[in-house]
């Protein structure tokens, strides 16, 4: 086994190694050769090459999503970082812990003219949980070092000065791990290296100070006053976002579930399910917003009490609900942070999900109150005007997806692209042993695929990505890897351009609204799959689709992606007149 001959290469990875770190994703690059070559000698760590870093930090932000715990991306000097930057916002706000290292420049030679310099540190400043700027060893290079920064050995033995180096190296390391491990949050390690880069050893020179991860006491919360309001309140709305599955046990399930006075209002992105959940939010609070009583009706949903927890809401009509009839109480439950989505949150209350409803159902009381009687009637309403809508309608985006997300086998993890997909996902059931993700932290189509890619690789269950056409384009790079398994499968709806434009208001038809906003185009899949080795399907009509979803899932020696063209004009009314149909 090698090790590199620089003292911080070895550090950093003896200290992954320590926390049990063992997926490290790397770019190609000459300055982060020694972190490369120390990573993939050693048999601890599984290596993963991506050549594209935009790519390289989904692929591992996928991953760490699946494991929950952090997974190295590491590159080279220069505009190579910048481009971590979309996935690092992107784990910031969905609480993913991304270890971001970076090989940067000795800092002599930062702002003199030198190629592949740029300013490293605290480049994320703003989205990042913390940024750890090591020092450069003096032991290595020690003529250079003496060259250009005499004055950092001065009259001292360089072995005093590298160990006081190695000292300050080591207790930022270990912050930065301990960060990564305790909060899901990303961190960034900037390691400046000197030439030589490639020199190894074949035993290591040094023995880092590495410390355990201290257990973390919770504190005791006292619940009582919020069991009181809960037990009082005959309105009680709990709305779930983003969340891993089976965070909260089932016995509690059924107790919200069976609970006259609570709503229960889960996104797709929740995995949590149960017959008497709200799990089509913009279903329910569309055709009020249509209604002629809509204040009346708008008055009658609004909570005494909302619960929230999970992380970030897709619902723009439930944000603008809660913004305008805005409960007595809003806390939200667990996580690391709580956001003031609907401007009137009175409290993050910390502790874990099953905890504070276990606590608020301790004496078994129920509440009586029609409020779930209710909009549980209005609810199978518009799910029967649904199943008669989607009789009526052409083929187009909406019929599409429910011939799609009814016919996904159990036990799959679904990773669905931002924008009309994820809204399309919605508006429908969706078999809740199918585990669902989509990267709702920034909302940004940027990375869809590659996070997809890399969650696949390391997930115990089949992966379906479903995806629009300019999510999956914009993010083709994705597929240039060599890690695609064949049970991978993606399904591209491609409508020749950015459709969610045509439903948002100031849609005009005009040159510059199908250029610049819409971005018409006519693109296909077909060269993509041949070139990555993918077994490339198409579908045009509805019998096409559901013909073809009939072998699509079955096992295949090679990855499959099914392409499905919808109208491009049509899927914008379809969607608008949907809701007014149930209403």
């Amino acid at each position: 086994m090698k090790y590199s001959a620089i003292p911080t290469a070895q550090s950093i990875v003896q200290h992954c190694r320590a926390k049990d770190i063992t997926n490290i994703v790397i770019s190609p690059g000459s300055r982060n050769a020694p972190l490369t070559i120390a990573f993939a000698e050693n048999p601890y760590f599984t290596c993963y090459s991506i050549v594209d870093e935009r790519c390289a930090a989904f692929f591992a932000l996928g991953m760490a999503q699946q494991l929950q715990k952090p997974v190295v991306v590491l590159c080279t000097s220069g505009s190579a970082l910048l481009n971590y930057y979309p996935a690092v916002a992107e784990a910031y706000f969905s609480n993913i812990p991304l270890l971001v290292i970076s090989a940067d420049r000795p800092v002599y030679k930062l702002g003199i003219g030198d190629g592949q310099t740029i300013n490293q540190q605290n480049v994320f400043e703003n989205h990042i949980r913390y940024s750890a700027n090591l020092k450069q060893d003096v032991s290595h290079a020690t003529n250079k070092v003496l060259q250009y920064r005499p004055e950092w050995i001065s009259d001292k033995e360089v072995s005093d000065v590298q160990q006081e180096v190695q000292n300050y190296n080591d207790a930022e390391l270990n912050l930065a791990l301990e960060i990564a491990l305790t909060t899901n949050t990303p961190v960034h390690i900037n390691a400046p290296f000197e030439e030589p880069l490639y020199n190894t050893l074949s035993e290591p020179s040094i023995a880092p100070q590495i410390s355990a991860i201290p257990v973390k006491v919770e504190d005791v919360i006292s619940l009582e006053e919020h069991k009181r309001i809960w037990n009082t309140s005959t309105r009680k709305m709990v709305l779930v976002g983003v969340n891993t599955p089976n965070i909260i046990a089932n016995i509690l399930l059924e107790k919200l579930a069976n609970d006259p006075s609570v709503l229960v209002l889960t996104e797709t992105t929740s995995n949590i399910h149960h017959p008497n959940f709200f799990n089509s939010i913009d279903s329910l609070v569309a055709p009020i917003e249509m209604h002629t009583n809509r204040e009346l009706l708008f008055k009658k949903l609004k909570p005494e009490v909302l619960i929230t927890f999970g992380g970030l809401i897709v619902s723009k009509k439930v944000k603008a609900f809660l913004r305008d009839y805005v409960p007595e109480h809003h806390w939200h439950v667990g996580g690391q942070f709580a956001n003031d989505t609907f401007f009137c949150l009175e409290e993050h209350i910390k502790v874990s999900v099953s905890d504070f409803f276990s606590e608020m159902y301790t004496d078994n009381t129920i509440t009586k109150s029609d409020y779930f009687t209710h909009w549980n009637l209005i609810k199978k309403n518009y799910e029967q005007k649904r199943e008669a809508y989607l009789k009526e309608i052409p083929f187009s985006d909406f019929l599409a997806f429910e011939h799609i997300l009814s016919a996904i086998p159990n036990d799959y993890t679904l990773q669905l692209a931002n924008s009309s997909t994820i809204r399309y996902a919605q508006l429908f059931n969706i078999n809740p042993t199918v585990k669902v993700f989509c990267n709702r932290g920034t909302s940004g189509i940027d990375g869809s695929t590659s996070t997809a890619v890399g969650a696949s690789v390391v997930s115990s269950a089949p992966t379906l990505f479903i995806t629009g056409d300019l999510s999956f384009f914009y993010d083709s790079n994705a597929l240039w890897n060599s890690y695609l398994r064949s049970d991978f499968r993606i399904i591209l709806i491609n409508n020749g351009g950015g459709g969610i434009f045509r439903i948002l208001p100031g849609k005009e038809n005009s040159h510059v609204f199908e250029t610049y906003f819409e971005t018409r185009h006519s693109l296909k899949a077909a060269h993509l799959c041949a070139m990555y080795g993918f077994n490339y399907i198409t579908a045009r009509t509805s019998v096409e689709l559901q013909d073809q979803l009939g072998s699509f899932f079955k096992v295949s020696s090679r990855p499959q992606l099914l392409e499905i063209t919808t109208p491009t004009l049509i899927n914008d009314k379809i969607l608008i007149d949907y809701f007014r149909f149930i209403s």
